[in-house]
C-alpha cells in the first residue's frame, strides 16, 4: 500500500503570511524595533527552522534577545490567528486526502513543528480534514532533528513498514523538500505564496493545486 505524506502545516493550508504576521506582533511585544517585510520574509524562507530565523536576524543585528522566547510567543500568536482566521484546506488538499484514502493508500502527515501547531491547524480546518484522515501525524516530539534532516520520514517510512520509493511526498518549502529527497522519497512540491519562486530542485514537479490523478501515477 503506497503512501502519500504531506510534510508541513504549510502543505495543507496557506498561513504563510499569517506566520510572518504572527513575528513582527511577537517584536513587538518583546520590545524589539524589528519589522520583517515580505520581500525580506521571503528570502528567509530558504532555510528551515523558525527559531534559528530570529537568532540568525539578532546576531545580524548585535542584538542580545531571547530567541525561543520570541518563537514562543510567536507560535502562541500564530495559534490564536489560526483558531480566529477561516482557514481552507489549499486547493486540491481534501480531494488528494480522502481519494487517496478511497484507493487504500496511507495518508500521513510528517511535520517537524510543535503538535499544539499541529492541534490548532486541524482544528482550524473543523470538518473539511481532521486528524482521522491521517494514519498518523507525526512532528517535532518525534524526531530528535528537525528538517531538512531526513529524520521525520525515516521515521514516517518506518512506521509505514515501507520502502521510500512507495512513499510520495508533498512539501511547500526547499527544506522540505530536501528532506524528503534525502531520505529516498518521490516529492512533489506545492509552494505557497511566499515560496513561489525558490528553486526546489530535487522535487519530481513544482505545482500549484493538488491533482490526485497526477499524484495516483506516482503512488
Amino acid at each position: 500500500m503506497p503512501a502519500l505524506l504531506f510534510g508541513s502545516i504549510g502543505a495543507v493550508v496557506d498561513t504563510s503570511e499569517m506566520q510572518r504576521d504572527a513575528y513582527n506582533r511577537a517584536f513587538e511585544q518583546h520590545g524589539l524595533d524589528w519589522s520583517w517585510e515580505r520581500a525580506d520574509y521571503v528570502e528567509m524562507l530558504r532555510e528551515s527552522g523558525g527559531r534559528d530565523r530570529v537568532a540568525a536576524y539578532a546576531s545580524e543585528r548585535g542584538d542580545d534577545v531571547d530567541a525561543e522566547a520570541v518563537h514562543r510567543t510567536k507560535s502562541e500568536i500564530f495559534r490564536t490567528s489560526m483558531a480566529d482566521g477561516g482557514l481552507s484546506a489549499r486547493p486540491g488538499v481534501v480531494d488528494a486526502v480522502k481519494r487517496a484514502r478511497a484507493d487504500g493508500h496511507s495518508v500521513a502527515l510528517v511535520t517537524t513543528t510543535s503538535p499544539d501547531n499541529v492541534s490548532a491547524m486541524l482544528s482550524a480546518l473543523g470538518s473539511e480534514i481532521s486528524e482521522s484522515d491521517f494514519d498518523f501525524v507525526l512532528d517535532t516530539s518525534d524526531v530528535d532533528q528537525p528538517k531538512p534532516d531526513p529524520e521525520a520520514y525515516r521515521v514516517a517510512i518506518s512506521r509505514l513498514a515501507l520502502d521510500a520509493s512507495r512513499c510520495v511526498a508533498v512539501e511547500d518549502n526547499v527544506g522540505g523538500v530536501r528532506s524528503a529527497v534525502d531520505a529516498g522519497l518521490t516529492c512533489v512540491a506545492f509552494p505557497n505564496a511566499n515560496t513561489a519562486e525558490h528553486d526546489f530542485d530535487g522535487a519530481r514537479s513544482t505545482v500549484d493545486r493538488l491533482d490526485y490523478d497526477q499524484l495516483s501515477e506516482l503512488l
